[in-house]
């Protein structure tokens, strides 16, 4: 079916099947110390022990100045995107030349937290300091995974349960379906943990 669909209107389709996927910002910084900001709905969970994230970056056949960044420093930041700057973090997926800064252009604020090289967003509630543990290259797309190691968490107290359960829908987060697309969330039940 959807092989026969013209280029755009396949991806805006392919982008669509995964459903709804958490919107964030990954916050870099390059050698010479240009920030840049880019929004992605590809991060996962890798494991608890170690903690470990994982990100796909697409191909680099055009520049991509997160994934240059990330490569030179080995650090970067993980910014949930909430209902306050979607639109702002949305537009962090333009191609900005290497030498404008998207915090800038896209009207967020850089903030540095406890000497950590990487910008963070003020603006987001649940930041994430990260460092490079080792790039996959997914040779079927020219996709790269990075498996990435947490550092530093930084949240509002009032989202976290005693067991450590955070509450994201406090944080007003969102999520996006497809490229463009933007959710609210909304908690519907926290279940048991599942026993045969």
């Amino acid at each position: 079916m959807f092989k026969n669909f013209d280029d755009r209107k396949r991806v805006r389709f392919i982008n669509s099947l995964s459903g709804i996927k958490s919107a964030n910002l990954i916050g870099t910084i390059s050698s010479s110390g240009q920030t840049n900001l880019s929004i992605v709905s590809s991060a996962f969970h890798l494991g608890a022990s170690p903690a470990l994230l994982g990100i796909i970056i697409r191909p680099d056949i055009s520049p991509r100045h997160t994934l240059e960044n990330i490569r030179s420093t080995k650090v970067l930041t993980l910014n949930h995107v909430n209902e306050n700057i979607y639109r702002n973090a949305h537009q962090t997926s333009a191609r900005y030349k290497r030498e404008v800064s998207e915090f800038e252009a896209c009207s967020l604020t850089e903030e540095y937290l406890e000497n950590f090289k990487a910008p963070f967003v003020k603006e987001s509630h649940v930041k994430v300091a990260l460092e490079l543990s080792r790039e996959v290259s997914i040779k079927e797309n020219g996709t790269h995974m990075l498996i990435l190691k947490i550092l530093g968490v930084w949240i509002p107290k009032r989202i976290m349960n005693d067991d450590g359960y955070l509450n994201i829908e406090d944080t007003q987060a969102v999520c996006v379906s497809g490229l463009d697309t933007y959710h609210s969330i909304q908690k519907l039940e926290r279940l048991p943990y599942a026993k045969p």
